[in-house]
């Protein structure tokens, strides 16, 4: 009888456990092998360790719960509570998101932490009004150019159908003369070997996830700027947590956008090796489309302190003065 009553006392105690744990569905844009997807299981465990339990999130990467571009609007609404986006994927819809993606401004891991720690006031902000809460990002690698053929300027990349994913890409391809395409890029391979897109923007991550020297062949290294990959969660969501629950959650955040970003250093030069070793053709951009870039990069500088008004001022002369 004693047994019974301590085994009876034990399945209420681990019942009233589960019955307090909050379910949470995390949507992630990008492939359950991609290092920014791992760290969103990394960040779940550490959820569960630091809550005690009462946060028990699921990862659902590669867009298979929500699309890439659903993301922010699910959260947002509270179809789910949590999601992982590229922060410049909104810069359509307020361009203080464009902080991270103005060419050769913060083109290292050193220099693109500064700038986030100079961005995250103005950038909360403005998630805040739109009903969300910031709880850690992740840089990728420095973004450059595949093509499938040889490029030396701009001139080789006029009349070239490249996929973009966000307003940033968009305006560079655009400025090179080429035709920009928006694709997810878990829908990258497809546009590739159908003929959407004859190449694209990014770091070494993508081209090795997608396996494009399928249908690609040379690789550009820019490193024009480091974009960040963001956790957020809904704010109503978040607000409605006790001071505990909320510092567990923050803690996990903080431990694994520090693991993130080491991660992303430790990869981008084995991504380049993963892609010679595929066959591709991977070497520095030629003086003259560097100079080509770099002067598109100032005209953007340019135009984003423009849009941003003061929160942008505020952003770019914090970072400056670091």
């Amino acid at each position: 009888m004693k047994k019974l009553l301590i085994a009876a006392a034990s399945a209420s105690v681990l019942f009233a456990s589960a019955a307090q744990a909050e379910k949470w569905d995390m949507p992630m844009a990008y492939s359950a092998t991609n290092f920014h997807s791992e760290h969103g299981v990394i960040f779940a465990d550490k959820v569960r360790e630091y809550t005690g339990g009462k946060i028990d999130i699921t990862i659902h990467p590669g867009g298979s719960l929500f699309g890439g571009g659903d993301i922010k609007r699910a959260v947002q609404t509270g179809q789910a509570p949590i999601g992982e986006r590229i922060m410049s994927a909104h810069a359509n819809e307020d361009p203080i998101y464009n902080w991270d993606n103005l060419p050769f401004l913060a083109t290292t891991y050193e220099a693109g932490a500064k700038l986030w720690e100079a961005a995250k006031g103005p950038v909360n902000k403005h998630l805040n009004d739109s009903n969300l809460v910031a709880l850690y990002t992740c840089p990728w690698p420095g973004q450059g150019f595949y093509f499938k053929k040889e490029v030396n300027s701009a001139a080789d990349v006029a009349g070239t159908k490249l996929r973009s994913y966000n307003a940033a890409t968009a305006q560079v391809i655009e400025s090179l003369g080429g035709t920009p395409v928006q694709i997810e890029a878990a829908e990258l391979t497809q546009a590739l070997a159908t003929g959407v897109a004859d190449g694209f923007i990014s770091s070494g991550s993508t081209g090795y996830d997608r396996k494009v020297w399928e249908h690609l062949s040379h690789y550009y290294k820019v490193s024009a700027w480091q974009p960040r990959n963001y956790v957020m969660v809904n704010k109503g969501v978040w607000d409605a947590l006790d001071a505990d629950t909320q510092a567990g959650l923050q803690k996990a955040a903080d431990e694994t956008s520090a693991s993130c970003a080491a991660k992303s250093e430790e990869l981008s030069a084995w991504y380049y090796d993963q892609l010679e070793e595929n066959g591709m053709s991977v070497v520095d951009a030629s003086p003259e489309f560097m100079a080509e870039l770099q002067a598109i990069g100032a005209t953007m500088q340019a135009e984003w302190l423009e849009s941003t008004g003061e929160d942008g001022k505020a952003i770019m002369d914090a970072y400056k003065g670091m």
